[in-house]
């Protein structure tokens, strides 16, 4: 059966926990305790399943034992945990892609093990020291990924679908996060990188927020949300309000919640259920109480955007029965 309005699984994106805490302890090293405080906290928002970002513990990097440890803290919470996030490990960084690839692996391994469903990578780089002087880390260009070179795109393709084939022996979804001066970070180049690996467990996450809150002229939004979002399995959902003068040459972007940023979510799903769109949605916020403006942003989908049973009975939103809507690669 379809998802609804009531049980469609949407994620709490941890952003406002640390990954150290007061105490000088990072949340690979803290107790199972400090995991079942923050699930909790997170369950009390209102929210019934997180997203375990890795900027707030690394599962690829914590031992079974310690997964184990992870799994049952989510479970005395009572919290769901089906998909994670592995941020800022391109396969593509010239010095670290070896790395980064085999922590991809391990988290692969780490997801099937704590039962996830999918596991969302990107190719985003570490922020860079200007980056990191800002309130907004978005308002200075960071990390691109080469133009015009067939030959670093053929290692994403390759490294990726690599994983992609590990994470299919798993019966784990893969999801590629859209990200600016990336190969994820067009639609046009996002949709060609996904039918280049061309498996059907490797679809997008149409992070449209990461390329909407940039200082700078950006694509359409509703171009964006045409090309990709046919290709989304997971989706990373969050809002921006956004300015420009284009006379000054001025641009300005600041987060908001989904229901009042430039994005139109309604659009946005309208796109998302006519092309089958099954996968589990993560709610973000940046600033301020994150947590509380998420679980405000699952409200408004669930009020006023996800379908209800009686649409279905309407025969209204054109969803396609099942998790995942097959496909089309550049061969058909």
């Amino acid at each position: 059966m379809a998802y609804t309005a009531d049980n469609w699984p949407i994620t709490a994106a941890p952003l406002q926990f640390p990954h150290e805490g007061a105490d000088g302890i990072t949340m690979q090293d803290a107790e199972p305790t400090a995991w079942e405080g923050v699930f909790r906290e997170v369950r009390d928002a209102g929210f019934d399943n997180i997203d375990l970002f890795d900027g707030w513990v690394r599962p690829g990097d914590l031992s079974t034992d310690r997964l184990d440890q992870l799994k049952l803290a989510a479970d005395n919470a009572g919290i769901g945990a089906p998909a994670i996030s592995a941020i800022r490990r391109s396969v593509i960084d010239e010095q670290n892609w070896e790395d980064n690839l085999a922590y991809s692996h391990r988290t692969l391994e780490a997801a099937a093990q704590l039962g996830c469903e999918v596991v969302s990578f990107g190719l985003h780089q570490a922020l860079t020291p200007e980056q990191k002087k800002q309130l907004w880390f978005w308002t200075v260009e960071g990390h691109k990924d080469p133009e015009n070179d067939p030959e670093t795109w053929n290692k994403a393709v390759e490294r990726i679908r690599e994983l992609g084939n590990h994470a299919a022996d798993l019966g784990l979804l893969v999801s590629l996060e859209l990200y600016e001066d990336t190969y994820l970070g067009t639609g046009d180049s996002a949709v060609r990188l996904v039918q280049d690996i061309d498996l059907p467990n490797v679809g997008l996450n149409p992070d449209l927020g990461n390329l909407v809150r940039l200082h700078r002229p950006i694509e359409s939004i509703q171009e964006l949300i045409a090309k990709t979002v046919p290709y989304a399995n997971y989706w990373h959902v969050k809002n921006y309000l956004r300015d420009e003068n284009l006379a000054r040459n001025q641009f300005v972007a600041m987060p908001a919640p989904l229901e009042t940023g430039v994005i139109s979510y309604r659009e946005a799903f309208r796109t998302a259920l006519a092309s089958g769109f099954q996968g589990i949605i993560c709610a973000e916020h940046y600033g301020g109480d994150g947590l509380s403006v998420s679980a405000s942003n699952q409200d408004y989908l669930r009020k006023k955007i996800l379908p209800k049973t009686e649409d279905y009975a309407l025969g209204t939103p054109l969803v396609a029965q099942g998790r995942q809507k097959p496909r089309q690669t550049a061969s058909q």
